[in-house]
Order: structure tokens, then C-alpha cells, then sequence
């Protein structure tokens, strides 16, 4: 028994994906086996400097590693599959239960690693997984990546849904939601569903991809010179859309972006991406065909700084340049938080005298792969769940969709907006929020999990908006006398030649206060004299300018 659960109850909580956009992971517990949903990473905002990518903190499985059955995926998106490998550098999991595409993605990520690899265990919509008391089976969903299913864990008390990311396309391009087995669920008994809350706020229904396609159909039909176009890279089927337009206008298809020539790749060695050889064409061979000849797909939707587009836009890409006549089509809309990268894109776009379209409702250029208002209406309607858990999502769409929840007939106390770590438990007495286990935020910055914590961020902050002063301090060894006046040096805080007076104040600071820690003790303490520095230099400096820079100490022994 736990010290959150007890005795045959199943427990519910995240570890990830409760009140942000990604590292989505969740677990159901029950008789001491622990079952993983997911297991993704969030990218950061421009607040993190050096990150480059924010996965779950693992502790708590870790230290309950033996209790762990598996890790069982949803779908191949970044948010739901980036963290494996780092789950895999800590954490010892023996079985990972992925379906489709998610396979190959998954199976590519780990061939970058150096680690033993579990058994990839590849299930079908109508397989079905027994274990001790809990039955796991899968139901296919529509979403903006094949291959996407919710994953339905039967346990005595009643089936427990996680719906994973999805949409109701009811004319989607791949196979369609398998809403018979939605109500055969229903039917048996929803004891808890936790769903997707990504569009809560947005009203309707989201558009069919194939609107999309009509729609990008007529825009290249008016194309004059070359096409470029912007999207995720995970959306194979908008990716095989934009392939099969620019064949149908007789251009040839240039790709750029690491992860967009990855996803082609194992697009097309698992039969959903389709083209004829000399559909694609390398870089060089641009120059061979007319500009309304050549499509170039790239990456870039979200104004990455390094990414394809962005380079392009900003002239630094060494095979593109824009040209008069490109048209750049953003077959996206921004993440939230990365409309300014995106923004900066488009102006540096029409700075450079291209034709932008962006997603509107006058283009319909994108639709979300996450289900709006009306469709989790739908959903809850079809699942009829008893206790419900809104996740995946900000906390206001976390409360938007509780809003749902009750406008469904979901009695508000059996609706659990909660926080990572929060645990949920069931037994024959109902359902209650029962304890808490540990989580976190691990940052990434590399290939694998480093000591970086929130200290080492702070300090990063620091140095980028303030800027840094370093001073250098040589004592005697034999004699504790100051050998000659404290090196200033300033990094993005004060250009030294211009401010003397300023420099000469912070090097008389540091002399004096080291002297006088030299008198206190016999021998030399260094970290007292670090620290005595620093606290009065910074008085000094935030007296005189107003600013908090960085301050380093180095203490030299000679």
C-alpha cells in the first residue's frame, strides 16, 4: 500500500500536461502496477535561455520502478513521445505499447541513444492487453497525426478513458473514429474519462482537412511563381495533401528542415506518404525548372529561430533565397506563446517582397487536430462518464471544459480540475482527491538530463538581461596582503571606457572588503570573501545604476 492509495483503490494522476501545452504523462495505478500514458516534452519560451526542451521529473517512477507495466502512447506527437528518451536514461521500462507511426518515430528517437531498448510492443485497434484486474484496450481517433487512438482501461470499478488528442473529422482523410466502440463503453460503464481540453475555449466544430485541401487547391491554382509552404512536420496527412496539389500543378517538391526530411522518411516507409520518385528534388536542381514549376516544403510554421522558413526569410539559409513572385503560405496557426516568433517572420516576409497567406477564415489554409466545443460536447455525450478529468491544456481550458462537463450533466463534484501530482482515487465508496506524489519540471539542455535546476536558470536570466561583472582578486599566500588592484570586467552591463568612475568605485569595494575579511580570520576564507564581495558590490552597483547584474568573484592564492 501506498501513502496516496489504498488497498484496491486505482489512482489517477499526471506527472505532466495539467495547466501547460505538453509533457503530457499520466498514470492509472492499481493492486501495485502502474500504467504510463504518454510521456512527451514542452518546448520553452524565450524565457529559458539554453533549454532546449522541458521534460516531466521522473523521481516518482524511478522510485517506484518496480510497479511499472508499461508505457502505453497515444500518438506520435513531440508532446506525447519526446520525453521517452530521457524516461529511458532514468527509469527502466521493460514494455512501450505504440501503435502505427508513432512506431517508427519512437523506434527513430531511440536509435540516437546509447541505451538498452525496451521491447516495442506494436498493438491494433482491436487488440487487447490483461494484466492483474485491468484490461487495456484501444479505440482509433481522428487527430492532425494517423494512427492516433484513446486508450480505455477496464478495472472493476468500471472503464477508465483517456481520450488522447483528438478531433470528430467526420470526412477524414485516414480511417475514421470508431465511434461504435465509444458507446460500447458507454454502454459498460464510464467510471472516469480524462479528455483532451486543448480547444475548450474555441467555439463549434474544427473544419474537415479536407476543407483544407479545397482550400489550398484554389490558392495554388492562382500561384504564379514558386510555393513555399510552412507546416508541423507530424502532419503527415497535410504533408501528403500538399504533395498531391503540387503534383496535380505539375511542380516538383524541394524539402528543408531536419525534422520535416525525417518525417517525409518514415512517412514513406510506412506507406503514408506517396509520390513518385521524381516528385522530390534536391536543391541544386531548383535552379533546372521554372519558379511555377517548384513547391518548397520546409519547416519554420512557429518562427523558429533556426528553422527552415525562418532563414529563408531572413536571408541566412544556404540554398534559399526569396525571390519576386515566391508566394509563402503558413499552413499552421501559432502555438500559444509563439505568435511574436511567428509575427517576426511574416514582416521580415513582406519586407522581402513575397506574397504571405496566413490561416484565416477567408483562406481556411489550417484546421487544429483538437476538438472544439461543440465535439467535446459530443464526447461526453457519447461516453456518458461518471467522474471526469479535463487534461492537456492551460488551466483556463481546463476550466472551460469542467463548464462542458456540467453542461453535459457531469454533477460538478465528480469533476477534478487538478494539478500535476494531484492523485485521484476510486473505490466502492466514490471517487476523492487522496494525496499527492512528487513532480517537476526537468530541463534538457543537450542530449541528455543534466543537473540544470532553477538557480542555474536564474543565473542565465540574470547575465542575459543585466549582464555580467567579473572581479578577479590575488592574495599572498605567506603574507594575506592584496598583491595588486582587483581586474574589473563587465559583459553586457557597462562599456568599462565609458564608465571609469564607475569601475574604479567597484574595484575600491572589492579592495576594501576583502581586506577586511583578511583581518577577521587568521587564515583566508575564500567563500567568505566571495560572498562579502558580491553582496557589496551589488549594493553599490543597484545604488549607482539601478541594475542587478551577475557578479562573479574569482579569488586567486599565489
Amino acid at each position: 500500500m501506498s501513502n496516496y492509495l489504498n488497498d484496491n483503490e486505482v489512482g489517477i494522476y499526471a506527472l505532466g500536461g495539467l495547466g501547460e501545452i505538453g509533457k503530457n504523462m499520466y498514470c492509472i495505478e492499481y493492486l501495485n502496477q502502474i500504467f504510463i500514458v504518454d510521456c512527451g516534452l514542452l518546448f520553452p519560451d524565450e524565457r529559458l535561455l539554453g533549454i532546449d526542451a522541458i521534460v516531466p521529473d521522473f523521481t516518482h517512477l524511478k522510485e517506484n520502478e518496480d510497479k511499472i507495466v508499461g508505457l502505453f502512447i497515444t500518438h506520435g506527437h513531440e508532446d506525447h513521445i519526446g520525453g521517452i528518451p530521457y524516461l529511458l536514461q532514468q527509469v527502466n521500462i521493460k514494455k512501450i505499447y505504440a501503435s502505427g507511426v508513432a512506431v517508427e518515430l519512437i523506434q527513430d528517437k531511440l536509435s540516437e541513444i546509447a541505451l538498452d531498448k525496451p521491447n516495442i510492443i506494436e498493438y491494433k485497434s482491436n487488440h487487447k492487453f490483461k494484466f492483474n484486474g485491468v484490461t487495456v484496450s484501444f479505440i482509433r481517433m481522428t487527430h492532425s497525426i494517423p494512427d492516433a487512438f484513446a486508450i480505455c482501461f477496464n478495472t472493476p470499478y468500471g472503464n477508465i478513458l483517456h481520450s488522447g488528442d483528438f478531433k470528430f473529422d467526420f470526412t477524414p482523410l485516414g480511417p475514421a473514429t470508431e465511434y461504435d466502440k465509444l458507446t460500447k463503453i458507454a454502454d459498460e460503464g464510464v467510471l472516469c474519462m480524462l479528455a483532451d481540453s486543448t480547444n475548450a475555449l474555441v467555439e463549434g466544430f474544427t473544419i474537415s482537412e479536407r476543407k483544407v485541401y479545397s482550400s489550398l487547391r484554389d490558392i495554388f491554382d492562382h500561384i504564379e511563381g514558386r510555393a513555399l509552404i510552412a507546416t508541423f512536420a507530424s502532419n503527415l496527412y497535410r504533408v501528403q495533401q500538399i504533395i498531391d496539389i503540387s503534383i496535380k500543378f505539375k511542380r516538383h517538391v524541394a524539402v528543408f528542415g531536419r525534422s520535416m526530411e525525417k518525417t517525409i522518411e518514415i512517412g514513406q516507409n510506412a506507406g503514408l506518404i506517396k509520390a513518385k520518385k521524381d516528385t522530390f528534388i534536391t536543391a541544386d536542381q531548383i535552379p533546372l525548372f521554372p519558379p511555377n514549376q517548384i513547391t518548397i516544403l520546409c519547416t519554420g510554421s512557429q518562427g523558429e529561430p533556426l528553422a527552415a522558413l525562418s532563414r529563408i526569410a531572413n536571408g541566412t539559409h544556404k540554398f534559399i533565397k526569396t525571390i519576386p513572385g515566391d508566394t509563402v503560405i503558413f499552413s499552421s496557426s501559432p502555438i500559444p506563446g509563439n505568435n511574436a516568433g511567428v509575427n517576426k517572420t511574416i514582416n521580415q516576409l513582406f519586407r522581402n517582397g513575397v506574397n504571405v497567406i496566413t490561416n484565416s477564415p477567408l483562406t481556411d489554409v489550417h484546421t487544429s487536430g483538437h476538438a472544439a466545443n461543440g465535439e467535446l460536447k459530443l464526447m461526453q455525450s457519447l461516453v456518458k462518464p461518471k467522474y471526469f478529468m479535463p487534461i492537456h491544456g492551460e488551466y483556463r481550458m481546463l476550466v472551460a471544459h469542467m463548464g462542458i462537463a456540467m453542461e453535459c450533466g457531469v454533477r460538478p463534484d465528480n469533476i477534478f480540475v487538478i494539478d500535476n501530482g494531484t492523485v485521484v482515487s476510486f473505490s466502492n465508496d466514490g471517487a476523492k482527491i487522496s494525496g499527492n506524489v512528487h513532480t517537476g519540471l526537468t530541463y534538457i539542455d543537450g542530449s541528455t538530463i543534466g543537473d540544470l535546476n532553477s538557480a542555474i536558470i536564474k543565473e542565465r536570466r540574470i547575465l542575459s538581461d543585466e549582464g555580467m561583472v567579473s572581479i578577479v582578486i590575488t592574495i599572498n599566500e605567506r603574507t594575506k596582503e592584496i598583491m595588486m588592484e582587483p581586474t574589473i570586467i563587465s559583459r553586457g552591463f557597462v562599456y568599462m571606457k565609458s564608465s571609469e568612475d564607475l569601475t574604479r568605485q567597484i574595484s575600491n569595494n572589492a579592495y576594501y572588503t576583502t581586506k577586511a575579511e583578511l583581518e577577521k580570520t587568521p587564515g583566508i576564507n575564500q567563500v567568505a570573501i566571495k560572498n562579502s564581495i558580491i553582496n557589496s558590490v551589488s549594493k553599490l552597483i543597484e545604488e549607482k545604476t539601478s541594475r542587478k547584474p551577475l557578479i562573479i568573484v574569482n579569488v586567486m592564492i599565489v
